[in-house]
């Protein structure tokens, strides 16, 4: 999945979603983190996983979580903003994924 390529992202349920987060595995977390952005009912619980993601050494895994927390503010019209923006702004100024910051507050900000 790391290579951009399009695939179909299908739910996973929560126990699928941990086994894949905790597998160490770049696709594996990025497929689950994807996957429960577009697709898990319980927002909050999505949120919270992309927020530890977020700060992960590895760029793919911290960029993709930027991306998935502006998916699940546009999804579900909330994002528990206290709590998102400052740990986003965190990363804002990292070079390799602050692109992807910037759009993740911005879909904040237009649609919460």
């Amino acid at each position: 999945m790391t290579k951009m390529d399009y695939q179909h992202i299908f739910p996973i349920d929560k126990i699928a979603a941990e086994r894949k987060f905790a597998s160490n595995d770049v696709d594996e977390i990025c497929y689950a983190m994807i996957s429960v952005a577009l697709h898990e009912d319980d927002w909050k619980w999505a949120q919270d996983k992309c927020l530890h993601f977020l700060m992960n050494d590895n760029p793919e895994i911290s960029g993709l979580a930027a991306t998935c927390l502006g998916h699940i503010a546009r999804i579900h019209r909330q994002i528990e903003k206290d709590k998102v923006i400052p740990m986003l702004l965190n990363r804002l100024k990292d070079e390799n994924i602050g692109g992807r910051i910037e759009d993740a507050l911005s879909d904040i900000e237009i649609f919460t």
